[in-house]
């Protein structure tokens, strides 16, 4: 899995780098079959954004969220990427 990180308004750190890293780790676990991964990170005033774009095989799977915390706002991504990564996991298996 090859994942593309992008920060508007904002320096993408190391260990900001490891925790995106870390947290996808955890969409492969569900779904092996899992191409690219496109995560833009934003800051816009207070508001922390975080959007990804999941190319799996025959679809491709779009989330974003926004918190205070940018640690937070990729956690809710991932929570909302994981239930789309796994109703598609299903939908695959019942065809």
């Amino acid at each position: 899995m090859q994942i593309n990180l992008t920060g508007r308004h904002l320096d993408i750190t190391e260990p900001l780098k490891e925790f995106v890293d870390e947290k996808f780790s955890k969409l492969e676990r569900h779904f092996d079959h899992i191409n690219n991964v496109y995560v833009i990170l934003s800051v816009e005033k207070i508001r922390q954004i975080a959007e990804a774009t999941v190319h799996v095989n025959g679809a491709e799977i779009f989330a974003n969220s926004e918190s205070e915390d940018m640690y937070a706002a990729i956690d809710l991504l991932i929570d909302k990427l994981d239930r789309q990564v796994i109703k598609h996991k299903e939908k695959m298996t019942r065809h």
